[in-house]
């Protein structure tokens, strides 16, 4: 698919990785749907993105809300038109071993909440945003990309069971998804990140970041930036449909 004038959305497109992917497409003439929860950080989003003179808007929504998800959507096109593209990358974690402790004691348990938070936005976030997302394309009768963000953590990851359930299941749905859209010439795929510098992993300590570090075959974090070139490499080629790209720096959980 050809970037240039596309309608491309974005969910927890206002910092990280989503406006990393905003730079990269709109930086190909894309026209840029914002999707995120916060409303300041989202105004500043698309000011920084209008600055680069990329043609960007935003929309405030709660993923896991299917009524909103609905409306801003639906906004979304009336302001652009259907979406040729979505990127279904708004994210949560909140990290937990299942149950902490030893010699017969639990010290901490993960609580119930903890696991909705985490399933609710990378999971359900992801089916609410890909339904509204495909029925645009089908109802176009363009075809269209759908590229969800997994995680090398679907693997299995100590301390993230949530995260590692939500993620594996985004990867399960994007091939069924693949699968069941391909007949209205929409391709369907996935790109799983390892660990990138973003907010998300500012936020561990020093000495945890080092030793993940040292643990990566190329010796750093990714950038952003990396994640953003893979998702257009998805959208760009157009044989490329049902599959996750990897791109962790060549580190296996």
């Amino acid at each position: 698919m050809q970037l240039d004038r596309a309608v491309v959305g974005i969910t927890g497109g206002a910092q990280g990785l989503g406006l990393a992917m905003a730079a990269e497409l709109g930086a190909q003439g894309a026209r840029i749907a914002l999707f995120d929860l916060q409303e300041e950080v989202l105004s500043a989003a698309v000011a920084s993105l209008m600055e680069r003179e990329i043609h960007a808007y935003g929309f405030q929504v709660d993923v896991t809300d299917e009524d909103a998800v609905i409306r801003a959507f639906a906004q979304q096109r009336e302001s652009l038109g259907p979406l040729d593209v979505l990127v279904n990358n708004a994210g949560v974690t909140h990290d937990g071993l299942l149950v902490k402790g030893g010699a017969g004691h639990i010290e901490k348990r993960m609580t119930l909440q903890q696991w909705r938070q985490v399933i609710d936005v990378n999971l359900t976030g992801v089916f609410l945003c890909g339904r509204e997302g495909a029925t645009q394309m089908v109802e176009a009768g363009h075809g269209g990309v759908i590229v969800n963000v997994s995680s090398i953590s679907r693997a299995g990851n100590m301390g993230q069971g949530n995260y590692s359930a939500s993620k594996a299941g985004v990867a399960a749905l994007t091939v069924t998804w693949a699968k069941e859209l391909a007949r209205q010439g929409i391709r369907v795929a996935a790109v799983a990140p390892g660990f990138i510098e973003t907010e998300m992993t500012a936020s561990m300590r020093a000495e945890v970041l080092e030793k993940i570090s040292k643990g990566i075959p190329l010796g750093h974090l990714g950038q952003p930036s990396d994640i953003a070139s893979s998702v257009r490499y998805i959208i760009e080629n157009d044989y490329f449909t049902g599959r996750v790209l990897e791109c962790d720096g060549g580190l296996r959980i």
